[in-house]
């Protein structure tokens, strides 16, 4: 079997997703540990008029932990993620974890580009009356919003325009790379989310740590090292006038909000708040902003968005 990859259409033709259904994958950490992501997207998601339906007897994507582990287990797992949508008439999993993108999307090309990989999952969820016949697209909400949304409707909906606030984007890994396997933009120059920040009447912040990694997954064994990755990451956002930041992973969001402070001694103080890509664009939709969680967060985003007019001064 062959895999057809998503084609790359950041600003494509505008079209609209009113009433259409995904099927929703939020993984575990938007479940447990960034709440208000799941909370955030699903008030974006009604905003939008768009469907998300979760699929609520989904298990891990595998994450690192298990994909370095057994590979093998991990894709049977997403396997059945797959088919839990098919047998809903769902041909899309959104997600909104970059961990979850690249791992879950790694796991369907295998599937489907290898007829031994699909034969041995399908072996295994036979024997609990389940089978997977490849038609699931795995894709980020980010690609949702530029792709079946688009950009220019996206700008239509925007009634609290972001006046300005310089939001430097954050991609990480997962997201971008590797093109292989994601391959809906380039790893080396992506644009989606300055793009989005733009539409939104945010002033989009350029600076070389975009693309690099956030520091979660060596914090578990080195958390100096993480500590140290965040801080020069933000201290060189915040030295190109950066006032917030924008990410697509909530593993990244954890990183980047929560290691600035130890990253003090090295770096300065950077304090830029972190925002959730639903968060943030549900902002400028018009969501109440005190219903977008961002009281969760180490560093509050308040005081920026009441220097541009974005949320009343009781909101975090």
């Amino acid at each position: 079997m062959t895999m057809v990859m998503d084609k790359p259409a950041i600003k494509g033709k505008s079209k609209s997703a009113q009433m259409r259904k995904y099927g929703f994958f939020p993984g575990c950490v938007a479940k447990e540990s960034c709440k208000e992501l799941f909370n955030s997207t699903m008030l974006l998601a009604d905003r939008l008029g768009i469907e998300l339906v979760e699929l609520t007897a989904a298990s891990c994507c595998g994450a690192s932990v298990l994909n370095d582990t057994n590979r093998d287990v991990a894709r049977v797992l997403n396997a059945r993620t797959y088919a839990q949508a098919e047998a809903l008439g769902l041909d899309d999993v959104i997600t909104i974890c970059s961990t979850c993108t690249g791992h879950m999307r790694a796991a369907n090309k295998e599937l489907l580009e290898d007829e031994r990989h699909m034969g041995q999952a399908n072996a295994i969820l036979g024997k609990f009356g389940a089978k997977y016949d490849g038609t699931v697209k795995v894709r980020h909400l980010l690609w949702l919003l530029a792709d079946d949304i688009g950009l220019d409707e996206l700008k239509k909906m925007v009634v609290r325009p972001l006046n300005g606030l310089k939001v430097a984007p954050f991609y990480g890994c997962h997201i971008i790379r590797p093109e292989s396997v994601n391959g809906w933009e380039s790893a080396r120059n992506p644009h989606s989310l300055e793009d989005l920040i733009v539409a939104l009447g945010g002033e989009a912040v350029d600076y070389a740590g975009k693309t690099r990694c956030c520091g979660f997954h060596v914090q578990l064994e080195k958390d100096g090292i993480a500590a140290n990755m965040v801080g020069q990451n933000m201290r060189m956002a915040k030295d190109q006038g950066a006032e917030a930041v924008l990410t697509p992973c909530p593993l990244c969001h954890l990183a980047l909000d929560g290691y600035q402070a130890d990253a003090v001694s090295r770096w300065g103080r950077t304090d830029l708040p972190i925002f959730h890509l639903p968060q943030l664009v549900g902002l400028a939709l018009g969501i109440d902003p005190s219903t977008l969680g961002m009281n969760k967060h180490i560093i509050s985003p308040g005081l920026v968005l009441q220097e541009h007019d974005l949320a009343p001064a009781h909101v975090a």
